[in-house]
């Protein structure tokens, strides 16, 4: 058998590279349009991304800190966004797997470098932990009474009077009083006579069963309950992919890495802020942090609710409520244990109370299974009363 001409050969392997280099080059513009503000208005938002290195290399870290918290904000919608197509394409058990690790992940990852901040600088301990517990009851807050109220209050604005399905609801309500119990009974605990250590041996048990909780309440909502939750109105079943596969692994790569570099910065710029702009610890952890961390979430909850959508909307809200309480929260306890940095699920009595009534004027508000305009004021009035308290704290 005769060998194909050395001509044809180099010939072949010329176009083979070509062809390489077209896919790669499209790719690459498929990626930058993704990031192209024409697009989405958000990643206007991507310029405070140079801007906050320009201010870390000049070490303002006051102003580091504030673009830096900007620059979250886009970069988890890109994050959400990856996150949605791979769920497109992998089924719903992997889907609802990669969403409730990735949904929270810009809260994960803040929380995580303030722990391992701590644990290289013990003269920093005391603010990490105190920023930390603050910022996981600040997303519960932010997600019940400020998503959900802007949501009720957009949504009424454009309908009447909305309804949902109060089913996953009821679940989703049932799941985060046991987390508000979580957090109560080491409080009591202690003042009943538990002494620290005791404290962070409770702490450390009622979070490897708050995770045990949350794997049986995934299992129930993708496997065996199943059924019962496919009209809540995700759709997602029903929507095309908009990038491969492979683009959808390298958006969401790309910024979770840069979501870590701006978390980096923002914690390493986070003592030097509070001492000069004298802002209270609990402030920036409860609502400074999470805003910017939620601000992609809180965006797409407002939006589904005028389009009546509102079971949409309430999934968004409380079903990161949930992830927060018993998946986020209990992954922190675990990792600070690891690193030495002791975080126990003891709350100051502030947080704690304002954590036991965000849930409980929430699961008020949605018993009837209607929302309206006034019922989104209300939430927002209680948010805005408990930011003035961690204000003045």
């Amino acid at each position: 058998m005769s060998e194909a001409p050395p001509s044809i050969t180099l010939e072949a392997g010329k176009e083979s590279i070509e062809e390489l280099a077209e896919a790669a080059e499209a790719q690459f513009k498929r990626l930058v349009d993704i990031f192209n503000p024409k697009n989405n208005k958000l990643n206007f938002l991507l310029l405070a991304l140079p801007i906050t290195l320009y201010f870390n290399f000049q070490h303002s870290l006051q102003m580091a800190f504030v673009f830096s918290m900007i620059a979250i904000a886009p970069l988890a919608f890109l994050m959400g966004k990856a996150t949605e197509e791979i769920a497109l394409r992998t089924g719903e058990a992997v889907g609802g797997l990669l969403n409730a690790t990735f949904g929270n992940a810009v809260e994960m990852i803040i929380a995580g470098m303030a722990l391992y901040a701590a644990s290289q600088n013990p003269d920093v301990v005391e603010t990490m932990v105190t920023v930390t517990q603050a910022s996981l009851i600040g997303s519960i807050l932010g997600n019940l009474l400020l998503v959900l109220g802007l949501a009720m209050l957009y949504g009424g604005i454009k309908h009447s009077e909305q309804s949902f399905s109060n089913q996953s609801g009821q679940m989703n309500g049932a799941l985060l009083v046991l987390a508000v119990v979580a957090l109560i009974v080491p409080s009591a605990f202690h003042y009943n006579g538990g002494t620290s250590d005791a404290v962070m041996k409770l702490s450390y048990a009622t979070a490897l069963v708050l995770l045990f909780i949350y794997g049986c309440s995934l299992l129930f909502q993708l496997k065996t309950h199943v059924n019962e939750f496919s009209s809540g109105g995700h759709g997602g079943g029903h929507e095309d992919p908009e990038m491969s596969i492979k683009d959808a692994w390298i958006l969401l790569i790309l910024a979770t890495v840069l979501v870590g570099w701006m978390a980096h910065i923002l914690v390493h710029s986070l003592e030097t802020t509070v001492e000069k702009w004298h802002l209270p610890e609990l402030f920036i952890g409860v609502i400074l942090v999470p805003f910017f961390g939620n601000a992609a979430e809180h965006f797409t909850a407002v939006l589904v609710a005028g389009k009546d959508k509102m079971d949409l909307s309430i999934a968004i809200a409380i079903g990161s409520s949930v992830q927060i309480a018993l998946f986020v929260a209990p992954i922190m306890v675990l990792w600070g244990w690891v690193l030495g940095v002791p975080l126990p699920l003891e709350f100051g009595l502030l947080e704690t109370v304002a954590a036991f009534g965000s849930v409980l004027i929430t699961i008020s508000i949605l018993a009837d299974g209607k929302t309206n305009w006034l019922e989104g004021v209300m939430s927002l009035a209680c948010f805005a009363i408990l930011g003035m308290a961690f204000f003045f704290a």
